[in-house]
């Protein structure tokens, strides 16, 4: 080992001991997060906006999930459970003439193959069904074509539909989305799939599961950086460097043999209480720019290290993520370890104070039920940001600005 990885390795064992101790903080009350991210955690939209809710026929959803309850557990249920919430929300009003906003349920990734995961070919022409329903029978749309419309488009790359994200590019937002509002998972700056005014949310992962894992509060944070998942995808890239952009093989390539990082394909059955004994948690991109593991991190206190450039990550006017994460630059990844060893050790417990805030990790969670300042009020925090709607949402008379027909030949298909 040369002087330098002995000095890194030297710093970070006494980060480690100082980390140990870190529940003597955290048992106290934590620290108070200032300005608008602490005021927006503990905002409560209720009073502020109301959401009708579309009653569609079951083809577009429950019957959808009948058919495979797997949709459940997938991190893109937050479709589902978003519709779940408002179904029993104090926001919710049955008039449509009071609704600030109309809320239609279509569960766009309840399509699984047999492994489990979605495949949104169908979703656009189910979107597309789904809103010329609600256009025949409502009068809504059709007086903003959907401007004060929002629709819940949780997959990698939203209301694209696609999970391949050159095909993604190429098709776009299906053009009957343009001026509706999307809750869609976090994605790209400047992306083609990220819809300008969209409320970004976080990928859905189980709060009951998590809640089972939890270790004693006083547990000492043993693993420096820790990480579980692929650094390669051969099935779907053979030749290498385009899954994740180069950035988990490069982190697998430089740091699998540095004792700093305990890093592995592997996926233990002690995964969740390892997040809580790691001080740093590696969270790069991977097809698309974020994953389940941004939740787990904050959730489990584990300072999230985000390797993934120009990502839009959830409720950023709620959580303050320069605060709680270490962002890293894909091309500074030969650097991680010098980058996380020179953290001073009070900016490390700042952060984990912060992390240790109970509002922090409620906003990154849909709870089953509803719990205050969690996920679900985030969003509705961000719909009533949103409003009064401007001058523009609602049509002149004889105004048409969608064209029923656009759209790719697959998606103009009945559904």
């Amino acid at each position: 080992m040369g002087t330098g990885s002995a000095r890194a390795l030297a710093l970070a064992l006494a980060l480690l001991l100082a980390c140990s101790d870190i529940t003597v903080v955290t048992a106290q009350e934590t620290e108070r997060i200032e300005g608008s991210a602490g005021d927006v955690l503990e905002d409560n939209p209720v009073g502020r906006l109301k959401v009708y809710v579309y009653d569609l026929p079951s083809k577009y959803n429950k019957k959808l999930l009948k058919k495979d309850p797997r949709c459940l557990n997938h991190m893109f249920a937050a479709e589902i459970f978003m519709h779940r919430f408002l179904l029993s929300s104090a926001v919710r009003t049955f008039n449509p003439e009071e609704a600030d906003w109309f809320y239609t349920p279509v569960y766009t990734t309840c399509d699984l193959t047999p492994k489990g995961l979605p495949l949104p070919f169908k979703s656009p022409r189910m979107m597309r069904s789904a809103i010329q329903l609600i256009a025949m029978n409502w009068p809504y749309w059709n007086r903003s074509e959907g401007a004060d419309h929002f629709f819940v488009t949780p997959h990698d790359f939203g209301a694209c539909f696609h999970y391949q994200e050159e095909k993604a590019i190429g098709r776009g937002i299906l053009p009957l989305l343009q001026r509706a509002t999307l809750v869609q998972t976090f994605g790209q700056k400047n992306h083609v799939c990220l819809k300008d005014g969209s409320i970004t949310i976080p990928p859905y992962a189980p709060p009951q599961k998590m809640q089972t894992h939890l270790i004693p509060a006083d547990t000492p944070r043993s693993i420096f950086v820790y990480f579980r998942g692929l650094f390669y995808d051969t099935g779907n890239d053979p030749e290498g460097g385009y899954y994740a952009r180069g950035a988990r093989a490069s982190v697998w390539e430089n740091f699998k043999n540095n004792a700093l990082f305990d890093i592995s394909t592997e996926h233990p059955p002690t995964y969740y209480e390892d997040m809580q004994r790691a001080i740093f948690c590696l969270c790069p991109l991977g097809w698309a720019p974020w994953s389940p593991r941004l939740v787990e991190a904050v959730v489990f206190g584990c300072i999230p290290v985000i390797i993934a450039d120009d990502i839009v990550l959830p409720f950023a006017d709620a959580i303050p993520w320069e605060e709680i994460g270490v962002f890293v630059a894909e091309d500074d990844i030969l650097k991680l370890d010098t980058i996380l060893t020179s953290i001073p050790m009070e900016e490390i417990l700042r952060k984990q104070r912060l992390l240790a805030n109970p509002s922090m990790k409620q906003a990154m969670l849909f709870p089953q039920p509803a719990e205050p300042r969690d996920a679900f009020h985030q969003v509705l925090n961000g719909l009533a940001r949103k409003l009064p709607h401007g001058k523009g949402v609602f049509l002149k008379p004889g105004q048409k600005v969608l064209n029923w027909t656009e759209g790719t030949r697959d998606d103009l298909k009945p559904w």
